[in-house]
């Protein structure tokens, strides 16, 4: 049975990441809506619906792309939809222009991550753009894919060419579905090198940098207890000293220290050139991690490590106290 709990940002944003596999919680609200949260963090919104006899669950939209209040809007049309019987299109439709309908109807993503993945299909599934979809078959599914160089991105190709095909299942334009046939791409998953005699390897060796900016922004890393893309991007008008709070976050002890002493030259806590935040130092960060020997580290690394140790509440000063309790036993030869 699902957990269940009422849905709002603050909890959702701090939800912890399965070791493995996929957990699934349900809101109190709307028990009909749910959420799948893999073990890469992925947060999605679905509902269940029996369907011809069959139990069917139907993704709304991945969070925070989606939020709670317009998920929980979603659910009765998607419910409503779901009943509906399949309407029969004979007009041909070729794959590209149902590629961009499926992008525009069924993808919800930041625009990085959509210009990210639209530049991964124009580059590995042109030989399919002009086909009439109806006319694909496993085998031009099965090269198209054989084609990809990496195991990384052939299986995310394969999952979205699975995901369009059932799309155009649902909309009437194709009957089956050749992605469906194929074996599943293994991948050989990275494990992750951190623990916490390394984590204090690292904050000792960030804290030796002479650059200010990089120095403040890796080491709240560790102590921000979110990704990099949000530390990187914080701005001074979300912080709330008086509290101790960013935007609905707790703030942990170091991480107010750090930032009260911190320069205020910009709108950005960690400003780069052209008046842009910092974005993405991996050079410094290689270097960084490679002197605190732990060369194959990320920054979601630091992230991910964080979100498996912490004790997660509901009340924000009870959570704010157990940040402090964990950096204090990770840290503890630093205090």
């Amino acid at each position: 049975m699902a957990h269940q709990f009422y849905f709002n940002p603050y909890i959702l944003d701090n939800l912890p990441a399965p070791a493995k596999g996929f957990s699934v919680v349900q809101d109190i609200e709307d028990p009909r809506l749910r959420m799948y949260i893999t073990s890469r963090g992925v947060k999605t919104f679905f509902v269940r619906k029996r369907v011809n006899g069959k139990d069917k669950r139907i993704l709304i939209g991945n969070y925070p792309d989606v939020d709670v209040d317009d998920a929980r809007a979603a659910v009765n049309t998607v419910l409503e939809n779901a009943a509906k019987k399949t309407v029969v299109r004979r007009k041909k439709i070729s794959f590209k222009d149902f590629l961009d309908l499926y992008l525009k109807n069924k993808v919800r993503r930041n625009e990085d991550s959509y210009m990210k993945l639209l530049r991964s299909v124009n580059r590995h599934l042109v030989d399919l753009f002009d086909k009439n979809i109806a006319d694909i078959s496993a085998d031009d599914v099965k090269n198209v894919v054989a084609k990809i160089s990496g195991t990384a991105i052939a299986a995310r190709m394969q999952e979205l060419l699975q995901s369009v095909f059932k799309y155009a299942i649902d909309m009437g334009y194709v009957k089956n579905n050749p992605a469906s046939s194929m074996e599943k791409i293994k991948q050989n998953r990275r494990v992750r090198p951190l623990n916490k005699s390394g984590l204090r390897r690292l904050v000792k060796t960030i804290e030796k940098l002479d650059d200010v900016i990089l120095r403040g922004a890796f080491l709240m890393l560790v102590y921000g207890f979110a990704p990099r893309s949000k530390i990187f991007s914080m701005a001074w008008e979300d912080l709330d000293f008086n509290h101790d709070m960013w935007l609905s976050r707790p703030l942990s002890d170091r991480a107010v220290l750090l930032l009260q002493d911190f320069p205020q030259e910009s709108d950005w806590v960690f400003p780069s050139g052209g008046g842009m935040h910092l974005v993405d130092p991996r050079t410094s960060w290689k270097r960084i991690v490679t002197q605190a020997g732990i060369p194959n580290l990320t920054m979601d690394d630091v992230y991910k490590f964080l979100m498996r140790q912490v004790v997660w509440v509901s009340d924000k000063e009870e959570f704010r106290a157990n940040l402090n309790a964990l950096l204090d036993d990770i840290l503890a030869e630093n205090i």
